[in-house]
């Protein structure tokens, strides 16, 4: 599963002025992640704004991102919902062709139970055709993957083969570390602690701000898994108040605003998401300007 060593980006889902996806700025965006030189992109995870996009329009962006990738580099498909019996569906219907496994989200809105998570998973599992990531992001899905429930899946479920951990609990990170099978990745979910994520033995990121600054996340990504942490630490506080500033006013708005500066798509968010204000939005540009001198 070295697959999914390094730099994985979240990618956005560009959008024209009138709201409809904007595919010529998708493939733009790709090939600047491909030249960028991360390791694989997520098609439609919580950065793809997916929660708004229909379920025709997630075929359609699925079939064209495999076939923009045309296998340069790995692919994992976002498929998650807080209804178990539908996204079993989806996973049973997805057209895996060019992709390298399936990252999903814990249900949200519906906290349920350790055991209701591990139960939903056990269902995804057993009807996916490719490997499957978990995704533990409590500030979104209003409820935790606990240690002892990623590592149960860990073990039951042999294609269960990794965790997007975002739940920034590093006591939590500690015992998934300590407790899971060798072979299990997990991966930072949260680009501010990739770095630490790593030296404790995370195998990389999925990355919201390597949309706009590919080769300097994925660069500074790769000093940290070479264990050149002294050199990783420069490039991991160069990042950070751009960092910051993506996530302030809320995710993909503010790497949308970054991606139009950098020319490569717009940025265009749909309801009930909003673009950036005016004072964010030029802080960020002024932090783009910065990394375009250097």
């Amino acid at each position: 599963m070295n697959k999914f060593y390094g730099t994985g980006i979240a990618i956005v889902t560009p959008f024209l002025a009138d709201g409809q996806v904007d595919y010529d700025g998708l493939k733009k965006l790709i090939d600047y992640l491909v030249d960028g030189g991360v390791e694989y992109i997520v098609s439609l995870g919580t950065t793809g704004e997916s929660a708004t996009l229909t379920a025709e329009e997630k075929k359609k962006i699925f079939a064209f991102t495999a076939e923009a990738v045309n296998g340069r580099i790995n692919l994992v498909a976002g498929i998650a919902g807080n209804n178990t019996a539908e996204v079993v569906e989806q996973v049973k219907g997805f057209d895996a062709t060019g992709y390298d496994a399936i990252l999903s989200a814990s249900p949200q809105y519906n906290k349920p139970t350790q055991e209701g998570i591990y139960q939903h998973y056990k269902a995804i599992a057993e009807n996916a055709k490719l490997p499957v990531l978990l995704y533990n992001v409590p500030s979104r899905t209003g409820s935790n993957v606990s240690a002892a429930t990623t590592v149960r899946l860990a073990n039951d479920f042999k294609n269960i083969v990794g965790i997007k951990e975002a739940s920034g609990n590093f006591d939590q990170i500690n015992q998934i570390m300590r407790d899971k099978p060798k072979d299990f990745l997990v991966i930072s979910g949260d680009d501010p602690i990739s770095f630490p994520m790593i030296a404790l033995g995370a195998v990389g990121v999925i990355s919201v701000i390597g949309n706009a600054l590919p080769r300097q996340t994925s660069d500074m990504i790769r000093k940290c898994l070479n264990y050149d942490f002294k050199g990783a630490q420069q490039g991991h506080y160069d990042l950070l108040n751009f960092t910051r500033l993506c996530f302030i006013e809320g995710s993909p708005a503010g790497v949308k605003t970054a991606l139009k500066q950098r020319g490569i798509c717009g940025d265009g968010v749909r309801l009930p998401l909003v673009q950036v204000s005016e004072g964010i939005k030029a802080e960020i540009i002024a932090e783009i300007q910065r990394f375009s001198k250097n």
